[in-house]
């Protein structure tokens, strides 16, 4: 009576462990989600927006205030300006995005190239567009590929290649160089390059975010993909967005139409308005994630765990195997019930499950108390005591 694509992939492994976390009374680091407000600028501007009776469909590839905005904050951030019109698209959240951008360019039997680790919903994704997936290594311990073993990934038969910078789960941050190459190889191959880079603006260490639409070659092959979930603290706003040469973006619109309308009318003129905020708004976003990611560093070093430093996004892989257990989801589900705090199994970002059963997430999108509250109780874990 099922579909077989449903067989593919199981329930999301993050929200099963959010809803762990609440079943045992553990600290979620599972999930990347604030627990702290999102801006009052942003909030009021919602508010006002509601009052002002935005609440009806807004044109369904999005409010023309927020296309506008998108269009300029493109500009000042990556140098060029998609037309508003013609190449930008709004949708309900990145995951939308994703999928919108796989249903309109794949089609059944299409190889799609990912990196692993990745983020899980790609899974999914490509089951429900009829893509087959070819994955290419992420190598430890900084998360380079092979260049080789990633051109021997292209075929005929591929469609596109997905990317992800800042890299949820690894904060691997892909370096100029590095899109250059795949770009060359995109171009060769004459696929597109599909980028999921919610995370632009958290970044750490010097690193810094390169578009891949900005190359040379590349901005009528790249659908790019962003949102306004992480920056502003607004996950459950469900507001991202599409940038994509106008022939692609038909497609991608009458997908986006018929899966969700439109995202949320209100929160689209909000939207519009954070994108607007000044430099001193994304320098303290990053400075703020940066005194975040120290605590949970030192916390998870002190308690025994190898950990792996992110360049980017609000993530840290962290490695079990000091603590003498062989699987990773029983090493989380031990960890939320006894010790009190939720991280996500490694497996579940990893096609290979092998290359992540030594390994477990944490985000640290929380509050400095909720980061410490986690320190203490992971101290129950340290190594030798």
């Amino acid at each position: 009576m099922l579909a077989d694509r449903t067989q593919i992939f199981t329930e999301s492994v993050i929200r099963e462990m959010t809803r762990l976390a609440m079943q045992h009374g553990a600290i979620n680091l599972a999930q990347g989600f604030p627990d702290f407000p999102a801006p009052d600028e942003i909030k009021e501007a919602a508010v006002a927006a509601i009052r002002a009776d935005h609440n009806q469909y807004a044109i369904t590839w999005g409010a023309k205030s927020l296309r506008d905005a998108i269009s300029a904050k493109t500009l000042r951030f990556s140098g060029y300006a998609p037309d508003p019109e013609r190449e930008i698209t709004v949708a309900c959240g990145a995951t939308e995005a994703m999928m919108a951008a796989m249903l309109a360019v794949v089609n059944p039997g299409d190889e799609v190239i990912v990196f692993e680790p990745f983020y899980e919903n790609y899974v999914p994704d490509a089951a429900i567009s009829g893509a087959k997936l070819v994955f290419v290594p992420l190598l430890e311990p900084d998360f380079h590929f092979d260049r080789e073993q990633l051109r021997a990934a292209f075929t005929t038969k591929t469609k596109a290649i997905v990317i992800n910078t800042p890299n949820n789960p690894s904060g691997k941050v892909f370096s100029r160089e590095e899109l250059a190459y795949i770009g060359a190889l995109a171009q060769e191959f004459d696929t597109l390059v599909i980028t999921d880079e919610i995370y632009e603006h958290i970044l750490y260490d010097g690193n810094t975010h390169i578009s891949p639409a900005t190359l040379p070659g590349m901005r009528d092959r790249t659908i790019t993909i962003s949102g306004l979930s992480k920056t502003f603290s607004v996950t459950g706003w469900r507001i991202g967005y599409l940038i994509a040469p106008s022939h692609l973006t038909n497609a991608i619109r009458k997908v986006h139409d018929f899966l969700t309308v439109g995202a949320p009318a209100p929160l689209q003129e909000a939207a519009a308005i954070a994108l607007g905020f000044p430099d001193s708004f994304y320098n303290s976003l990053g400075e703020m994630y940066r005194g975040k990611r120290e605590v949970l560093l030192s916390a998870l070093t002190e308690a025994g765990f190898p950990v792996f430093r992110p360049q980017g996004a609000y993530y840290i892989m962290a490695d079990i195997r000091p603590f003498g257990w062989g699987d990773d989801t029983d090493f989380a589900r031990h960890l939320t019930a006894e010790i009190g705090v939720a991280p996500v199994p490694g497996s579940s970002f990893y096609s290979h499950q092998e290359l992540g059963r030594t390994k477990v997430r944490f985000t640290f999108s929380k509050k400095e108390e909720t980061l410490r509250a986690a320190a203490e109780r992971l101290l129950k874990l340290r190594v030798g005591v």
